[in-house]
């Protein structure tokens, strides 16, 4: 059973998304463990202040390291009192490694994980250089807080986890997951606003639907993400090399 914990300014709204939908029923169900923990309880003084000017001047406010860093020692406490190792420690930062499914897929074979929730202008650079195991980002943008970054984490790593999804196939032909997009997807009815779902899908021939649905994965690779598809086509022309 992994275990994701985080700590962020706003614990009740990440423990909300946590306990929702499939993740909260994995979690009731025994697969998955998730701790949503307020970084503000771990401040030294009366105004529960978090946060002061950066040296040198700027603009907006930094997070202090001392918080942060108790919060974060008391969450290694908790862990490594259910007797597993000191979790892998995450700061969601903007200057990050960029978050992908490959990512993903590593940081789920980790037993347990700590992911820590930047806000306004940042953390004292020296709290990540003490804990942290290594910085992700999401993506190329600028968020208010690390709050719905860590969700994409924990979200995107957790239903990787054996129980959570009913089946390994139900991510397995996802996007990403072989470096291409996913294949288009129908459902009931069979014609909607004059638009017929594809007749292969209805042939019931499964060796015709499976190569049908490659084909649609890589086109639509090749047309939205050019990148993938070359990275993907240099990878599989290597493989056949050997």
């Amino acid at each position: 059973m992994m275990r994701v914990d985080v700590a962020t300014l706003f614990p009740e709204m990440c423990q909300r998304v946590l306990d929702e939908s499939i993740l909260g029923r994995a979690a009731k169900r025994g697969y998955i463990e998730t701790h949503c923990h307020q970084i503000r309880d771990y401040t030294l003084n009366r105004q529960k202040q978090v946060d002061d000017y950066p040296y040198g001047g700027g603009c907006g406010m930094v997070m202090n390291a001392q918080p942060i860093y108790d919060c974060c020692q008391d969450i290694i406490r908790q862990v490594e009192e259910q007797g597993r190792q000191r979790p892998h420690i995450i700061f969601m930062t903007a200057a990050g490694q960029r978050f992908s499914e490959e990512t993903a897929k590593r940081l789920a074979q980790y037993d347990s994980l700590l992911l820590v929730c930047g806000h306004y202008e940042g953390m004292d650079e020296r709290v990540i250089e003490e804990l942290a195991d290594e910085e992700i980002s999401i993506g190329d943008y600028v968020l208010t807080g690390g709050e719905l970054a860590a969700l994409v984490v924990a979200d995107s790593v957790l239903r990787l986890q054996p129980g959570v999804l009913s089946q390994p196939e139900g991510y397995q032909d996802e996007s990403h997951w072989n470096g291409l997009l996913e294949y288009p997807q129908y459902t009931r009815p069979e014609e909607w606003r004059g638009k017929k779902v594809p007749e292969i899908l209805l042939s019931g021939h499964h060796g015709n639907i499976d190569k049908w649905r490659r084909e649609q994965s890589l086109e639509r690779t090749r047309i939205r993400r050019p990148d993938l598809y070359e990275a993907y086509q240099n990878e599989h022309n290597q493989n056949q090399k050997k």
